[in-house]
């Protein structure tokens, strides 16, 4: 009893300033929305929703600079080697700010294949382009921020990641007022703000790595930084991260696109709602980084039954999470909804369908923290292959059964997806612990 007090003490201790920070994340969405709801059209938020879904496809496409950071770090340091860690940080960040740099360089490309896929109203096609154009600014900041708060994960450390969040996020509320209110900027000044903010976020990260001061041989860094053999296995060991990934950015696009097809007040609403399902995944997450970390480093140092215990007392906090967080949505919707938007046409939209929101923190709760498990364990094969399977056997087939059914169809389907995830995670981890398979992973 005591041990299991000393582990759920240790989850909390990781979690909650990962579940402060996370919850940041969408609460600027919802100012952010907030605010551009409240001017004179639709159009403003719809841009910004179609171009932060191409964003996100791009930026989060690369989310393995942070998933496979982590999951590397924690067995690092689970064999009690931090200076790889920090070698393995060094590649990342690196990678990230070349990736960056790619990616602005080729933008007129993907930003045209991106719009020509969503097919958005001609109303919308050029603002969210400009949004698009704007947020490049800050491309190489997100991306080398990314590996900093994995290698902070990985060391079981959240408290940087909430500090590094937490300014990004708070600064981007402030410039929002003032780009967007104070000089009318719309759109374009949500861009700005994001993007002056991405910057801050990553001068915190920066000294984060300073302030911990892990010892290295002299030029140990540069050599780091020349290793192409390492970039190499930093590459293929996060191939499976990046489809992974890919794919599950892809069904948010989808989700967004098919949304736009049925008019500018369900996509608005839907952009609000998607908001509220991110401030229960991100809330969740809380527990896949502690997950993450601790998993991680029970296996690094061959401990089974330990990495077993981590994985049941993550999954009993992520559960009973998941209840209140429920139901939280429940009793706080006619509280927040107005807030989100005065118009009656939107506020419609979220009433109507505001019941898938109250069912899937629990229909995804188990994807989230088995994700953690798996990136822990640096087993990142089934996460792609589930998330594939989910979206191709599940997600599309269940949307084009449901067209009739309009939006609601739309959310049954997204509902089951992230359902499926979990189940088929949750396949493969019983499987992997019958056959004796976490440590040779």
């Amino acid at each position: 009893m005591a041990d299991t007090r000393r582990l759920d003490h240790k989850i909390w201790g990781i979690a909650w300033p990962a579940i402060l920070a996370n919850v940041s994340i969408p609460t600027l969405g919802l100012v952010d929305a907030a605010i551009l709801g409240h001017l004179d059209s639709t159009r403003y938020l719809g841009a910004v929703a179609i171009g932060s879904a191409i964003l996100s496809f791009l930026y989060w496409g690369f989310s393995f600079l942070r998933m496979g950071t982590t999951g590397l770090v924690a067995r690092a340091g689970g064999a009690g080697e931090p200076g790889e860690a920090l070698r393995i940080l060094a590649r990342s960040a690196a990678l990230g700010v070349a990736i960056a740099t790619l990616i602005v360089f080729l933008h007129p490309l993907w930003l045209t294949l991106g719009l020509s896929l969503m097919q958005p109203d001609p109303a919308l096609a050029a603002p969210a382009a400009s949004y698009i154009r704007l947020r490049l600014l800050s491309a190489p900041a997100v991306l080398a921020t990314y590996a900093v708060v994995g290698w902070c994960i990985g060391r079981q450390d959240t408290r940087w990641p909430m500090a590094i969040l937490l300014v990004t996020n708070g600064s981007n509320i402030a410039l929002d007022v003032l780009f967007i209110l104070g000089l009318g900027l719309a759109s374009d000044g949500a861009a700005l703000a994001t993007a002056c903010a991405e910057y801050l976020g990553l001068a915190v990260a920066i000294f984060a790595v300073r302030r911990a001061r892990v010892p290295l041989p002299p030029g140990a860094l540069r050599r780091a930084l020349a290793d192409r053999q390492g970039y190499g296995q930093l590459w293929r060991a996060n191939t499976n991260l990046f489809l992974r990934t890919a794919c599950l950015l892809a069904c948010f696009a989808f989700f967004t696109a098919a949304g736009e097809k049925l008019g500018e007040d369900v996509l608005a609403g839907n952009a609000l709602m998607l908001q509220f399902l991110l401030f229960a995944a991100f809330s969740l997450d809380g527990f896949a980084y502690a997950a993450e970390g601790l998993a991680g480093e029970r296996l690094g140092a061959r401990d089974l039954d330990g990495f077993r215990t981590v994985v049941h007392r993550c999954a009993w906090w992520s559960a009973g999470s998941a209840v209140v967080i429920s139901a939280l949505i429940y009793t706080g919707r006619p509280l927040i909804f107005p807030l989100l938007s005065d118009l009656a046409s939107v506020q419609a939209v979220l009433s109507a369908h505001s019941g898938w929101l109250v069912a899937l923190p629990l229909l995804a709760a188990p994807s989230y923290l088995l994700d953690g498990v798996f990136i822990g364990a640096a087993e990142t094969r089934p996460m792609m292959t589930t998330m594939w399977l989910s979206a191709l056997g599940i997600y599309l087939p269940v949307w084009w059964l449901a067209q009739p059914l309009g939006n609601d169809g739309l959310w049954l389907a997204f509902s089951l997806f992230n359902l499926a995830r979990g189940v088929l995670l949750g396949w493969v981890y019983l499987r992997y612990s019958r056959r004796g398979r976490w440590l040779a992973a």
